[in-house]
């Protein structure tokens, strides 16, 4: 994997909102823009606006993390993990001390 779509998964996790949409995507995929927006009160009780969750969404999909498709004039989105996303995930081990326990 390049070092600059390591940086951009990297960027897209490290963001607490980006990382509750991922898992909201993961249990219900195909969510509006306003599915996300809504869950986000009812989950969370803190109102984003849609300009706000928009931006994450993209932050997502150029990470590669999420996917987007539309369903008649709704874009919805989905979570679209990959083989090279869980290699970036797992890159962290290889720094990993050996003999020690996680």
């Amino acid at each position: 994997m390049k070092d600059d779509q390591l940086d951009l998964i990297f960027k897209a996790l490290s963001d607490s909102t980006r990382r509750r949409i991922i898992d909201r995507l993961s249990k219900q995929p195909a969510q509006s823009l306003f599915e996300v927006c809504a869950a986000s009160v009812a989950e969370d009780g803190v109102a984003l606006s849609r300009q706000t969750v928009s931006q994450h969404l993209a932050v997502l999909e150029k990470a590669g993390l999420i996917e987007t498709a539309w369903k008649g004039r709704t874009k919805t989105h989905s979570l679209s993990i990959s083989d090279d996303h869980i290699a970036a995930a797992s890159w962290l081990t290889t720094y990993k001390p050996k003999g020690t326990r996680t």
